[in-house]
């Protein structure tokens, strides 16, 4: 694994030396900034980011599908995935370490808005709870890991970066959008939509409530997107 997290920090540096990735964290500042002063800052509501983690899967709407198209697709498009193809770095190292570069990249994305708790905390009264911002930052991060998982499986099967974004784009909204579809879905099918909803996760973990269950199922789900990339990779290495 030190290979990965060699590929890990390669990756993370790359987005900070392009201005593309200081582009992506100020259209999720903007849009985060937007949230805290539309939905939190509200005169004789109670100090909570409730609603700011609540909305959080379509913060990253825009975002993540920025971050995670380059990671394999612009390697596929340069040509430059042939040298990893055919070097001794494993399939599920190079996915690993690419997947960590981004999640990282998410991570200190995310840090900026910790002004946010810290303004409710010196101005409110009272002061909000603690536990409900750190299940929201755990939540924000989990369901990044989600999405970025997604984008980067995307990103394993084109070289065309643009592409991958707009298929990344699709499929979030799908998965945003599986609660509305098991309500009119018939009773089976809606079962299964709503046992794979992310929107009831989110609000529980926006409300406080830490769920072992909603865990498992974002640690789930990325590590099932992660070994499909793997595997796509190593099909184009006996290619």
């Amino acid at each position: 694994m030190r290979t990965a997290g060699t590929i890990a920090l390669r990756e993370l540096a790359g987005y900070f030396r392009q201005p593309a990735g200081w582009i992506i964290i100020a259209l999720y500042l903007l849009l985060c900034g937007v949230v805290f002063i539309t939905s939190v800052l509200v005169p004789g509501r109670a100090a909570s980011l409730r609603d700011f983690f609540a909305l959080s899967g379509w913060l990253l709407l825009p975002v993540v599908p920025a971050i995670s198209m380059r990671l394999i697709a612009d390697e596929l498009r340069s040509g430059t995935i042939e040298q990893l193809l055919t070097s001794p770095v494993s399939s599920l190292s190079l996915v690993v370490g690419k997947y960590l570069g981004g999640l990282g990249f998410i991570g200190a994305m995310l840090i900026p808005t910790i002004i946010y708790p810290a303004l409710l905390f010196a101005y409110s009264s009272p002061s909000p709870s603690v536990g409900p911002m750190l299940t929201g930052y755990l939540c924000l991060l989990l369901l990044g890991s989600v999405y970025l998982a997604l984008g980067l499986l995307v990103s394993c099967l084109t070289s065309n970066a643009t592409l991958a974004f707009m298929v990344t784009l699709f499929a979030m909204l799908g998965v945003l959008f599986l609660p509305m579809a098991a309500e009119v879905a018939p009773p089976r099918l809606a079962s299964v939509l709503a046992g794979f909803s992310i929107g009831p996760r989110v609000v529980d973990f926006s409300r406080g409530a830490l769920d072992t269950a909603h865990l498992l199922f974002f640690i789930l789900v990325s590590s099932w997107l992660i070994l499909a990339c793997a595997a796509v990779m190593e099909v184009r290495r006996w290619r």
